[in-house]
Protein backbone atom coordinates (compact mmCIF):
# COMPACT_ATOMS: atom_id res chain seq x y z
CA UNK A 1 0.00 0.00 0.00
CA UNK A 2 1.42 3.56 -0.62
CA UNK A 3 2.18 5.37 2.07
CA UNK A 4 0.12 8.21 1.19
CA UNK A 5 -2.92 6.55 1.29
CA UNK A 6 -2.63 6.24 4.90
CA UNK A 7 -1.34 9.79 5.29
CA UNK A 8 -5.21 11.01 4.02
CA UNK A 9 -6.68 8.95 6.21
CA UNK A 10 -5.18 10.82 9.21
CA UNK A 11 -5.58 14.23 7.04
CA UNK A 12 -9.62 13.42 7.12
CA UNK A 13 -8.90 12.27 10.77
CA UNK A 14 -7.92 15.43 11.72
CA UNK A 15 -10.34 17.72 9.82
CA UNK A 16 -13.07 16.00 12.74
CA UNK A 17 -13.81 16.19 15.95
CA UNK A 18 -16.64 13.53 15.51
CA UNK A 19 -16.32 9.91 16.85
CA UNK A 20 -19.07 7.96 14.49
CA UNK A 21 -17.06 9.83 11.22
CA UNK A 22 -13.61 8.68 12.83
CA UNK A 23 -15.07 5.40 12.86
CA UNK A 24 -16.54 5.35 9.64
CA UNK A 25 -13.18 6.97 8.01
CA UNK A 26 -11.20 4.19 9.83
CA UNK A 27 -13.66 1.06 9.29
CA UNK A 28 -13.63 1.95 5.31
CA UNK A 29 -10.17 2.10 4.95
CA UNK A 30 -9.09 -0.96 7.22
CA UNK A 31 -11.44 -2.90 4.97
CA UNK A 32 -9.25 -2.40 1.59
CA UNK A 33 -6.27 -3.25 3.34
CA UNK A 34 -5.05 -6.92 1.74
CA UNK A 35 -4.24 -9.38 3.82
CA UNK A 36 -0.48 -8.96 2.93
CA UNK A 37 -0.56 -5.33 3.70
CA UNK A 38 -2.30 -5.76 7.21
CA UNK A 39 0.96 -6.13 9.42
CA UNK A 40 2.89 -3.03 8.44
CA UNK A 41 -0.08 -1.22 7.73
CA UNK A 42 -1.97 -1.71 10.79
CA UNK A 43 1.30 -0.89 13.05
CA UNK A 44 1.55 2.42 11.10
CA UNK A 45 -1.97 3.37 11.78
CA UNK A 46 -1.86 3.18 15.81
CA UNK A 47 1.92 4.89 15.91
CA UNK A 48 3.14 1.92 16.96
CA UNK A 49 6.29 0.57 15.59
CA UNK A 50 6.15 -2.79 16.98
CA UNK A 51 3.36 -4.77 18.70
CA UNK A 52 2.79 -3.61 22.10
CA UNK A 53 4.01 -6.93 23.83
CA UNK A 54 7.14 -6.51 21.49
CA UNK A 55 9.37 -4.15 23.80
CA UNK A 56 12.29 -3.02 21.38
CA UNK A 57 12.99 0.41 21.23
CA UNK A 58 14.10 2.77 18.54
CA UNK A 59 16.10 5.16 20.65
CA UNK A 60 15.54 8.55 18.40
CA UNK A 61 15.64 11.88 20.00
CA UNK A 62 14.22 14.90 19.15
CA UNK A 63 17.58 16.43 19.04
CA UNK A 64 18.51 13.37 16.14
CA UNK A 65 15.24 14.17 14.34
CA UNK A 66 16.41 18.12 13.92
CA UNK A 67 19.54 16.46 12.33
CA UNK A 68 17.51 14.08 10.21
CA UNK A 69 15.46 17.18 8.87
CA UNK A 70 18.20 19.27 8.73
CA UNK A 71 20.00 16.54 6.75
CA UNK A 72 16.82 15.90 3.83
CA UNK A 73 15.88 19.66 3.46
CA UNK A 74 19.60 20.98 3.30
CA UNK A 75 18.41 23.83 6.17
CA UNK A 76 21.15 24.46 9.08
CA UNK A 77 20.03 22.59 12.86
CA UNK A 78 20.03 25.47 14.33
CA UNK A 79 17.36 26.98 11.91
CA UNK A 80 15.36 23.62 12.06
CA UNK A 81 15.62 23.80 15.75
CA UNK A 82 14.41 27.70 15.76
CA UNK A 83 11.46 26.74 13.67
CA UNK A 84 10.36 24.08 16.49
CA UNK A 85 10.86 26.57 18.70
CA UNK A 86 8.00 29.11 17.43
CA UNK A 87 5.68 25.85 16.07
CA UNK A 88 6.00 23.34 18.68
CA UNK A 89 5.51 20.39 16.79
CA UNK A 90 8.10 18.58 14.63
CA UNK A 91 6.29 17.05 12.71
CA UNK A 92 4.59 20.61 11.30
CA UNK A 93 8.51 21.35 10.96
CA UNK A 94 9.19 18.67 8.78
CA UNK A 95 5.81 19.40 6.78
CA UNK A 96 7.03 22.96 6.42
CA UNK A 97 10.06 22.99 5.33
CA UNK A 98 9.55 19.98 2.79
CA UNK A 99 7.35 22.50 1.40
CA UNK A 100 10.37 25.04 1.28
CA UNK A 101 13.35 22.43 0.15
CA UNK A 102 16.05 24.47 -0.74
CA UNK A 103 17.27 21.25 -3.10
CA UNK A 104 14.84 19.98 -5.15
CA UNK A 105 14.99 15.90 -5.85
CA UNK A 106 14.32 15.39 -9.53
CA UNK A 107 13.34 11.60 -8.89
CA UNK A 108 12.01 10.17 -5.65
CA UNK A 109 10.87 6.54 -4.81
CA UNK A 110 7.31 6.47 -3.89
CA UNK A 111 6.69 5.55 0.33
CA UNK A 112 4.94 2.26 0.94
CA UNK A 113 3.75 1.08 4.37
CA UNK A 114 6.55 -1.37 3.88
CA UNK A 115 9.56 0.61 3.34
CA UNK A 116 8.23 3.41 6.04
CA UNK A 117 7.82 0.31 8.65
CA UNK A 118 11.42 -1.47 7.45
CA UNK A 119 13.19 2.20 7.83
CA UNK A 120 11.76 2.57 11.05
CA UNK A 121 12.48 -0.76 12.88
CA UNK A 122 16.40 -0.99 11.81
CA UNK A 123 16.23 1.84 14.02
CA UNK A 124 15.90 -0.46 16.79
CA UNK A 125 18.68 -2.75 15.31
CA UNK A 126 21.71 -0.77 15.19
CA UNK A 127 24.17 -0.40 17.95
CA UNK A 128 27.69 0.22 18.48
CA UNK A 129 29.85 2.79 16.59
CA UNK A 130 28.25 5.50 14.11
CA UNK A 131 24.60 4.38 14.75
CA UNK A 132 23.44 8.10 15.69
CA UNK A 133 24.71 8.45 11.79
CA UNK A 134 23.23 5.69 10.63
CA UNK A 135 19.99 6.53 12.25
CA UNK A 136 20.25 10.33 11.05
CA UNK A 137 20.60 8.52 7.45
CA UNK A 138 17.71 6.14 8.05
CA UNK A 139 14.79 8.44 9.01
CA UNK A 140 16.44 11.67 6.38
CA UNK A 141 16.33 8.92 3.68
CA UNK A 142 12.37 8.82 4.24
CA UNK A 143 11.98 12.82 4.17
CA UNK A 144 14.05 13.05 0.97
CA UNK A 145 11.49 10.57 -0.95
CA UNK A 146 8.56 12.13 1.05
CA UNK A 147 6.06 14.59 0.05
CA UNK A 148 5.48 17.32 2.99
CA UNK A 149 2.27 15.51 4.73
CA UNK A 150 4.34 12.08 4.39
CA UNK A 151 7.13 13.83 5.94
CA UNK A 152 4.73 15.01 9.19
CA UNK A 153 3.22 11.73 9.65
CA UNK A 154 6.21 10.15 9.42
CA UNK A 155 7.79 12.31 12.40
CA UNK A 156 5.10 12.08 14.50
CA UNK A 157 4.84 8.07 14.29
CA UNK A 158 8.60 8.23 15.46
CA UNK A 159 7.34 10.40 18.20
CA UNK A 160 4.52 8.20 19.05
CA UNK A 161 1.91 11.23 18.32
CA UNK A 162 -0.11 10.92 15.44
CA UNK A 163 -2.60 13.78 17.14
CA UNK A 164 -5.57 12.68 14.73
CA UNK A 165 -7.95 11.93 17.68
CA UNK A 166 -8.02 8.26 17.31
CA UNK A 167 -8.04 6.76 20.56
CA UNK A 168 -8.34 2.68 21.46
CA UNK A 169 -12.08 2.68 21.53
CA UNK A 170 -12.11 4.54 18.30
CA UNK A 171 -10.21 2.02 16.68
CA UNK A 172 -11.95 -1.11 18.45
CA UNK A 173 -15.59 0.57 17.60
CA UNK A 174 -14.09 0.79 13.82
CA UNK A 175 -13.32 -3.07 13.66
CA UNK A 176 -16.81 -3.48 15.10
CA UNK A 177 -18.15 -1.58 12.31
CA UNK A 178 -15.89 -3.32 9.57
CA UNK A 179 -16.78 -7.01 9.95
CA UNK A 180 -20.17 -7.10 11.78
CA UNK A 181 -18.57 -8.02 15.33
CA UNK A 182 -19.58 -7.16 19.11
CA UNK A 183 -17.21 -4.80 20.44
CA UNK A 184 -17.46 -6.84 23.42
CA UNK A 185 -16.11 -9.90 21.29
CA UNK A 186 -13.26 -7.04 19.58
CA UNK A 187 -12.81 -5.92 23.18
CA UNK A 188 -11.64 -9.99 24.13
CA UNK A 189 -10.09 -10.71 21.25
CA UNK A 190 -7.51 -7.43 21.73
CA UNK A 191 -7.09 -8.55 25.29
CA UNK A 192 -5.69 -11.71 24.38
CA UNK A 193 -4.01 -10.84 21.08
CA UNK A 194 -2.57 -7.05 21.90
CA UNK A 195 -1.81 -7.04 18.13
CA UNK A 196 -4.27 -5.10 16.18
CA UNK A 197 -2.68 -7.38 12.80
CA UNK A 198 -4.13 -10.15 13.76
CA UNK A 199 -7.47 -9.17 15.03
CA UNK A 200 -8.08 -7.70 11.44
CA UNK A 201 -6.64 -10.64 9.81
CA UNK A 202 -9.14 -13.25 11.35
CA UNK A 203 -11.66 -10.85 10.68
CA UNK A 204 -11.53 -11.03 7.12
CA UNK A 205 -10.91 -14.50 6.92
CA UNK A 206 -15.00 -14.70 8.74
CA UNK A 207 -12.74 -16.48 11.87
CA UNK A 208 -12.53 -13.67 14.42
CA UNK A 209 -13.59 -15.74 17.48
CA UNK A 210 -10.61 -17.96 16.93
CA UNK A 211 -8.78 -15.51 19.32
CA UNK A 212 -7.48 -17.39 21.99
CA UNK A 213 -5.16 -17.59 25.10
CA UNK A 214 -1.29 -18.19 23.23
CA UNK A 215 1.52 -19.22 25.69
CA UNK A 216 4.38 -17.39 25.60
CA UNK A 217 2.66 -13.66 24.14
CA UNK A 218 1.90 -11.71 27.42
CA UNK A 219 -1.89 -10.55 27.80
CA UNK A 220 -3.84 -7.75 29.39
CA UNK A 221 -4.88 -9.35 33.19
CA UNK A 222 -7.82 -8.87 35.21
CA UNK A 223 -8.08 -5.79 37.47
CA UNK A 224 -10.02 -5.04 40.76
CA UNK A 225 -11.94 -1.77 41.54
CA UNK A 226 -11.47 0.09 45.00
CA UNK A 227 -14.47 -0.91 47.70
CA UNK A 228 -14.72 1.75 50.78
CA UNK A 229 -15.72 -1.39 53.08
CA UNK A 230 -16.48 -4.98 53.22
CA UNK A 231 -20.48 -4.24 53.14
CA UNK A 232 -19.44 -2.72 49.65
CA UNK A 233 -17.87 -5.64 49.05
CA UNK A 234 -20.82 -8.20 49.71
CA UNK A 235 -23.42 -5.76 48.47
CA UNK A 236 -21.49 -5.95 44.79
CA UNK A 237 -19.98 -9.06 44.51
CA UNK A 238 -22.93 -11.07 46.42
CA UNK A 239 -22.84 -14.11 49.14
CA UNK A 240 -20.44 -16.00 50.07
CA UNK A 241 -17.60 -14.22 48.54
CA UNK A 242 -13.90 -14.90 48.38
CA UNK A 243 -11.47 -12.67 50.17
CA UNK A 244 -7.60 -12.48 49.89
CA UNK A 245 -4.72 -11.06 51.08
CA UNK A 246 -3.49 -8.17 49.03
CA UNK A 247 0.13 -7.77 48.29
CA UNK A 248 2.34 -5.31 47.93
CA UNK A 249 4.34 -7.32 45.29
CA UNK A 250 4.39 -6.96 41.69
CA UNK A 251 1.68 -9.21 39.11
CA UNK A 252 3.70 -11.44 36.85
CA UNK A 253 1.55 -13.58 34.29
CA UNK A 254 3.91 -17.36 34.18
CA UNK A 255 3.97 -18.99 31.04
CA UNK A 256 5.08 -22.02 30.15
CA UNK A 257 5.21 -23.80 27.24
CA UNK A 258 7.13 -27.31 27.57
CA UNK A 259 10.62 -26.44 28.98
CA UNK A 260 10.22 -22.90 28.03
CA UNK A 261 8.78 -20.21 31.07
CA UNK A 262 8.24 -16.92 30.19
CA UNK A 263 7.39 -14.05 33.15
CA UNK A 264 5.67 -11.03 31.62
CA UNK A 265 4.51 -7.79 33.98
CA UNK A 266 1.39 -6.28 33.83
CA UNK A 267 2.82 -3.65 31.44
CA UNK A 268 3.87 -6.93 28.77
CA UNK A 269 7.35 -6.85 29.86
CA UNK A 270 9.54 -10.24 30.02
CA UNK A 271 11.27 -10.06 32.81
CA UNK A 272 12.36 -14.07 33.04
CA UNK A 273 16.35 -12.80 33.08
CA UNK A 274 15.65 -11.18 36.31
CA UNK A 275 13.91 -13.75 37.85
CA UNK A 276 15.65 -17.39 37.53
CA UNK A 277 15.22 -18.44 41.64
CA UNK A 278 11.41 -17.65 40.25
CA UNK A 279 11.80 -19.58 37.37
CA UNK A 280 13.76 -22.37 38.88
CA UNK A 281 10.76 -22.56 41.65
CA UNK A 282 7.68 -22.48 38.66
CA UNK A 283 9.85 -25.34 37.06
CA UNK A 284 9.97 -27.69 40.56
CA UNK A 285 6.43 -26.64 41.97
CA UNK A 286 4.08 -25.98 39.06
CA UNK A 287 2.12 -29.23 37.39
CA UNK A 288 1.94 -29.16 33.76
CA UNK A 289 3.31 -28.56 30.26
CA UNK A 290 1.85 -25.93 29.16
CA UNK A 291 0.10 -23.20 31.16
CA UNK A 292 -0.80 -19.41 31.84
CA UNK A 293 -0.75 -18.58 35.52
CA UNK A 294 -1.57 -15.47 37.52
CA UNK A 295 0.73 -14.34 40.72
CA UNK A 296 2.27 -11.45 42.48
CA UNK A 297 6.07 -12.02 43.29
CA UNK A 298 6.68 -10.68 46.68
CA UNK A 299 9.96 -10.02 48.61
CA UNK A 300 10.29 -11.71 51.38
CA UNK A 301 12.61 -12.00 54.48
CA UNK A 302 13.82 -15.55 55.61
CA UNK A 303 14.70 -14.23 58.61
CA UNK A 304 11.43 -12.46 60.06
CA UNK A 305 9.51 -14.69 57.60
CA UNK A 306 7.73 -11.31 56.89
CA UNK A 307 6.86 -9.91 53.34
CA UNK A 308 8.65 -6.50 52.06
CA UNK A 309 7.78 -3.67 50.17
CA UNK A 310 7.57 -3.76 46.69
CA UNK A 311 10.63 -1.09 46.80
CA UNK A 312 12.68 -4.13 48.10
CA UNK A 313 12.38 -5.87 44.67
CA UNK A 314 12.01 -3.06 42.48
CA UNK A 315 15.64 -3.02 41.65
CA UNK A 316 15.59 -6.48 40.73
CA UNK A 317 12.79 -5.68 37.67
CA UNK A 318 15.49 -3.19 36.16
CA UNK A 319 18.86 -5.25 36.92
CA UNK A 320 20.45 -6.91 33.95
CA UNK A 321 23.49 -7.82 35.27
CA UNK A 322 24.95 -9.55 38.28
CA UNK A 323 21.50 -11.08 38.96
CA UNK A 324 21.89 -14.44 40.63
CA UNK A 325 23.61 -12.25 43.85
CA UNK A 326 20.90 -9.72 43.60
CA UNK A 327 18.30 -12.66 44.10
CA UNK A 328 20.57 -14.06 47.27
CA UNK A 329 20.66 -10.67 48.72
CA UNK A 330 16.60 -9.69 47.91
CA UNK A 331 14.65 -13.00 47.81
CA UNK A 332 10.97 -13.66 46.36
CA UNK A 333 8.04 -15.41 47.11
CA UNK A 334 5.87 -16.54 44.67
CA UNK A 335 2.09 -16.23 45.62
CA UNK A 336 -0.29 -17.91 43.45
CA UNK A 337 -4.35 -16.65 42.60
CA UNK A 338 -5.50 -17.18 38.99
CA UNK A 339 -5.06 -19.66 36.43
CA UNK A 340 -6.21 -18.53 32.59
CA UNK A 341 -5.42 -21.28 30.55
CA UNK A 342 -4.06 -25.47 31.59
CA UNK A 343 -2.54 -28.48 29.51
CA UNK A 344 -4.46 -26.98 26.35
CA UNK A 345 -7.77 -25.90 28.00
CA UNK A 346 -8.54 -22.15 28.67
CA UNK A 347 -10.04 -21.23 31.84
CA UNK A 348 -11.49 -17.52 31.51
CA UNK A 349 -15.30 -18.62 31.05
CA UNK A 350 -14.57 -20.74 34.28
CA UNK A 351 -16.12 -19.32 37.32
CA UNK A 352 -13.38 -18.35 40.04
CA UNK A 353 -14.62 -21.08 42.54
CA UNK A 354 -13.36 -23.78 39.91
CA UNK A 355 -10.13 -22.00 38.83
CA UNK A 356 -9.13 -21.84 42.72
CA UNK A 357 -9.77 -25.58 42.85
CA UNK A 358 -7.17 -26.38 39.94
CA UNK A 359 -4.52 -24.66 41.77
CA UNK A 360 -4.69 -26.46 44.47
CA UNK A 361 -4.34 -29.50 42.44
CA UNK A 362 -1.47 -28.36 40.63
CA UNK A 363 1.05 -25.74 43.27
CA UNK A 364 3.00 -27.76 45.47
CA UNK A 365 3.03 -24.85 48.11
CA UNK A 366 6.89 -24.38 49.98
CA UNK A 367 6.02 -21.25 52.28
CA UNK A 368 8.95 -18.90 50.94
CA UNK A 369 9.21 -19.95 47.70
CA UNK A 370 5.85 -20.36 46.36
CA UNK A 371 2.03 -20.23 48.02
CA UNK A 372 -1.59 -20.13 47.07
CA UNK A 373 -2.49 -16.87 48.44
CA UNK A 374 -4.51 -16.85 51.76
CA UNK A 375 -8.24 -17.21 51.04
CA UNK A 376 -11.08 -17.52 53.05
CA UNK A 377 -14.62 -17.95 51.56
CA UNK A 378 -17.34 -16.40 53.81
CA UNK A 379 -20.50 -14.47 53.84
CA UNK A 380 -20.16 -13.63 57.40
CA UNK A 381 -19.81 -9.77 57.69
CA UNK A 382 -17.76 -10.52 61.26
CA UNK A 383 -15.13 -13.39 59.81
CA UNK A 384 -14.25 -10.84 56.55
CA UNK A 385 -13.73 -7.97 59.15
CA UNK A 386 -11.29 -10.14 61.17
CA UNK A 387 -9.46 -11.79 58.19
CA UNK A 388 -9.25 -7.62 56.99
CA UNK A 389 -7.28 -7.21 60.31
CA UNK A 390 -5.45 -9.87 60.25
CA UNK A 391 -3.59 -9.06 56.64
CA UNK A 392 -3.52 -5.45 58.07
CA UNK A 393 -1.65 -6.96 61.39
CA UNK A 394 1.05 -8.91 58.77
CA UNK A 395 1.68 -5.62 57.29
CA UNK A 396 -0.36 -6.21 54.21
CA UNK A 397 -1.96 -3.84 51.88
CA UNK A 398 -5.32 -5.14 52.56
CA UNK A 399 -7.80 -7.85 51.23
CA UNK A 400 -9.06 -8.60 47.80
CA UNK A 401 -12.69 -9.51 47.53
CA UNK A 402 -13.45 -12.02 44.57
CA UNK A 403 -17.01 -13.30 42.96
CA UNK A 404 -16.98 -16.48 43.24
CA UNK A 405 -18.88 -17.10 40.35
CA UNK A 406 -16.64 -15.02 38.11
CA UNK A 407 -15.19 -15.17 34.95
CA UNK A 408 -11.09 -14.07 34.24
CA UNK A 409 -11.94 -10.92 32.07
CA UNK A 410 -8.94 -8.45 31.66
CA UNK A 411 -9.38 -4.78 32.92
CA UNK A 412 -12.08 -4.10 35.82
CA UNK A 413 -16.20 -4.68 36.10
CA UNK A 414 -18.35 -4.09 39.02
CA UNK A 415 -19.60 -7.96 39.20
CA UNK A 416 -15.44 -9.06 39.24
CA UNK A 417 -12.97 -8.27 41.73
CA UNK A 418 -12.47 -5.49 44.66
CA UNK A 419 -9.62 -4.13 46.85
CA UNK A 420 -9.93 -2.49 50.33
CA UNK A 421 -7.11 -0.89 51.81
CA UNK A 422 -7.19 1.26 55.16
CA UNK A 423 -5.93 4.49 53.31
CA UNK A 424 -7.09 7.13 50.55
CA UNK A 425 -6.27 5.08 47.53
CA UNK A 426 -3.03 6.79 46.16
CA UNK A 427 -3.09 7.84 42.47
CA UNK A 428 -1.29 6.92 39.61
CA UNK A 429 -0.80 10.20 37.89
CA UNK A 430 1.52 11.61 34.88
CA UNK A 431 4.02 14.17 35.07
CA UNK A 432 3.16 17.15 32.73
CA UNK A 433 5.55 19.45 33.54
CA UNK A 434 8.15 20.50 36.36
CA UNK A 435 10.05 23.17 38.39
CA UNK A 436 13.54 23.98 38.93
CA UNK A 437 14.58 24.33 42.61
CA UNK A 438 16.21 27.21 44.68
CA UNK A 439 19.89 27.05 45.67
CA UNK A 440 21.79 24.20 45.72
CA UNK A 441 18.21 22.23 43.76
CA UNK A 442 18.84 24.71 40.91
CA UNK A 443 20.16 22.23 38.57
CA UNK A 444 17.56 20.10 39.78
CA UNK A 445 13.59 19.35 38.28
CA UNK A 446 12.12 19.61 41.76
CA UNK A 447 8.34 20.06 41.59
CA UNK A 448 6.13 17.79 39.47
CA UNK A 449 2.77 18.68 37.87
CA UNK A 450 0.55 16.03 38.29
CA UNK A 451 -2.80 14.69 36.07
CA UNK A 452 -5.61 12.22 35.68
CA UNK A 453 -7.12 11.23 32.77
CA UNK A 454 -10.55 12.36 31.23
CA UNK A 455 -12.58 12.08 28.22
CA UNK A 456 -11.37 15.74 27.09
CA UNK A 457 -7.84 14.53 27.91
CA UNK A 458 -5.35 15.21 30.65
CA UNK A 459 -6.49 17.40 33.72
CA UNK A 460 -4.45 18.58 36.60
CA UNK A 461 -4.80 18.04 40.04
CA UNK A 462 -1.92 19.00 42.04
CA UNK A 463 2.14 20.01 42.16
CA UNK A 464 3.75 17.08 44.55
CA UNK A 465 7.05 18.23 45.66
CA UNK A 466 7.62 16.67 48.75
CA UNK A 467 8.53 12.11 49.00
CA UNK A 468 11.38 12.77 46.59
CA UNK A 469 15.21 12.29 48.57
CA UNK A 470 18.13 14.19 47.69
CA UNK A 471 20.78 11.52 47.95
CA UNK A 472 20.66 7.92 49.39
CA UNK A 473 17.71 6.92 47.72
CA UNK A 474 16.38 5.29 44.92
CA UNK A 475 14.78 8.15 43.46
CA UNK A 476 16.22 11.03 44.14
CA UNK A 477 15.89 14.63 42.51
CA UNK A 478 18.74 14.04 40.41
CA UNK A 479 17.64 11.08 38.87
CA UNK A 480 13.72 11.92 38.33
CA UNK A 481 15.76 15.43 36.68
CA UNK A 482 17.29 12.46 34.26
CA UNK A 483 14.46 10.64 33.83
CA UNK A 484 12.52 13.52 33.12
CA UNK A 485 14.68 16.69 30.89
CA UNK A 486 14.52 14.39 27.68
CA UNK A 487 10.63 14.70 27.69
CA UNK A 488 11.38 18.62 27.65
CA UNK A 489 8.32 19.78 25.22
CA UNK A 490 9.12 23.78 26.34
CA UNK A 491 10.35 26.05 28.84
CA UNK A 492 9.40 29.35 30.66
CA UNK A 493 11.62 30.71 33.01
CA UNK A 494 11.91 27.93 35.90
CA UNK A 495 9.09 26.05 34.23
CA UNK A 496 9.16 23.31 31.62
CA UNK A 497 6.35 21.25 29.86
CA UNK A 498 7.05 18.06 29.37
CA UNK A 499 5.68 14.92 27.33
CA UNK A 500 3.01 13.07 29.29
CA UNK A 501 4.55 9.59 29.72
CA UNK A 502 6.13 9.42 33.67
CA UNK A 503 3.66 7.65 35.77
CA UNK A 504 4.23 8.19 39.52
CA UNK A 505 2.33 7.20 42.54
CA UNK A 506 0.84 9.98 44.65
CA UNK A 507 -0.38 9.93 48.15
CA UNK A 508 -2.35 12.54 49.97
CA UNK A 509 -4.35 13.51 52.63
CA UNK A 510 -7.36 14.31 50.91
CA UNK A 511 -9.00 16.26 47.64
CA UNK A 512 -10.63 19.49 47.96
CA UNK A 513 -12.28 21.69 45.07
CA UNK A 514 -10.33 23.56 43.47
CA UNK A 515 -10.81 26.81 41.14
CA UNK A 516 -6.97 26.79 40.32
CA UNK A 517 -6.58 23.42 38.17
CA UNK A 518 -8.82 22.53 35.00
CA UNK A 519 -9.98 18.72 36.80
CA UNK A 520 -11.54 21.31 39.26
CA UNK A 521 -10.04 19.43 42.30
CA UNK A 522 -6.99 19.25 44.03
CA UNK A 523 -4.62 16.92 46.19
CA UNK A 524 -4.30 18.41 49.62
CA UNK A 525 -0.45 17.43 50.55
CA UNK A 526 0.11 15.86 48.08
CA UNK A 527 3.39 13.13 48.60
CA UNK A 528 5.54 11.40 45.76
CA UNK A 529 5.12 7.50 46.82
CA UNK A 530 7.20 5.84 44.05
CA UNK A 531 7.78 5.64 40.12
CA UNK A 532 5.26 3.38 38.15
CA UNK A 533 7.00 3.54 34.48
CA UNK A 534 8.00 -0.09 35.11
CA UNK A 535 4.44 -1.07 35.30
CA UNK A 536 2.14 1.57 33.89
CA UNK A 537 1.48 3.84 31.02
CA UNK A 538 -0.06 6.82 30.54
CA UNK A 539 -3.08 4.65 29.53
CA UNK A 540 -2.94 2.85 33.27
CA UNK A 541 -3.21 6.51 35.37
CA UNK A 542 -6.67 7.32 37.37
CA UNK A 543 -9.64 8.79 35.67
CA UNK A 544 -10.94 12.32 36.50
CA UNK A 545 -14.17 10.32 37.07
CA UNK A 546 -12.02 8.28 39.74
CA UNK A 547 -11.17 11.45 41.58
CA UNK A 548 -14.50 12.52 42.05
CA UNK A 549 -15.72 9.36 43.33
CA UNK A 550 -13.12 9.68 46.33
CA UNK A 551 -14.00 13.15 46.91
CA UNK A 552 -17.46 11.92 47.59
CA UNK A 553 -16.54 9.28 49.23
CA UNK A 554 -14.51 11.16 52.06
CA UNK A 555 -16.95 14.11 51.60
CA UNK A 556 -19.47 11.60 52.97
CA UNK A 557 -17.87 10.44 55.90
CA UNK A 558 -17.10 13.86 57.04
Amino acid sequence: MRYLELVELFEALSKTTKRLEKTKLIADFIKKIRIEEIDNTMCLLTASIFPPYDKRKIGVSDRLILKAISKSTGIKAEEVEKLWSKIGDLGDVGEKLLKEKLQKTLEVEVLTTNKVLANLRKLAELEGEGTVDKKINLIAELLANSKPNEAKFILRTILGELRVGIAEGVIRDAFAQAYNVEIKDIKKGMDLALDYSEIVKLAKQGSFKLVKIKVGRPLKVMLAILAADIDEGFEALGKPMQLEFKLDGFRVTIHKLGNNIKLFTRRLEDVSKQFPDVIDVVKKNIKGDNYVIDAEVVAYSPKTKKYLPFQTISQRIKRKYDILELAKKFPVELDVFDVLYHEGESYLDTSLKERRKLLTKIIKEKPGSIILTKCLITDDLGKAKEFYHEALSKGLEGIMMKNLNSLYKPGRYVEGWMKLKPILEPLDLVIVGAEYGEGKRASWLTSYTIACSSKEGLKIVGKVSTGVKEKDSEVTYESMTKILKPLIISQEGKSVKLKPKIVIEVGYEEIQVSQTYDSGFALRFPKFMRLRTFEKTIKDINTLEDVKRIYEKQKGKK
